[in-house]
């Protein structure tokens, strides 16, 4: 049990020290169009945010790679949809036995045991237009 608690707390640790450091990594891989950004949407890439309007290279260096493209059309002209997805832990708990020795004998002795089961969620949603962001949202994590 203990163990388990110290590798999720160890993947957590490691998951949040990649994802502060990716910002930085996406800006130096794109270097050209970060400096082709206004100084505004500059400061909201370098704050891990986004805002309609901004370009796609914009997005990627702020957020990354998507999870998913989803083209589609519009009176207006093509569209694509990124959608980010995250990841969230249920707690699964259930009944498990372990031996318990009296004497000669063994019992299976009852106790609540549990697991951490990881699942998957749409975490936000960004629709472009012509290459800019029209809207974006993010979205709440379902309840177990």
């Amino acid at each position: 049990m203990i163990a388990r608690i110290l590798l999720i707390a160890l993947c957590a640790t490691i998951f949040s020290a990649c994802a502060t450091q990716n910002v930085q990594t996406r800006k130096q891989e794109r270097s050209a169009a970060y400096a082709q950004l206004s100084p505004e949407f500059q400061s909201l890439v370098d704050q891990g945010k986004i805002k309609v309007g901004m370009p796609k290279e914009a997005v990627y260096i702020a957020w990354g790679k998507p999870s998913e493209m989803a083209q589609g059309e519009t009176p207006e002209g093509p569209t694509e949809t990124w959608l980010y997805h995250g990841t969230t832990w249920d707690e699964y708990r259930y009944w498990n036995y372990r031996p318990y020795a009296s004497g000669f004998y063994y019992y299976p002795e009852p106790y609540l045991d549990r697991d951490y089961i990881p699942r998957k969620y749409l975490q936000a949603q960004v629709d472009f237009q012509n290459g800019l962001v029209k809207s974006w949202r993010t979205l709440p994590r379902r309840p177990s």
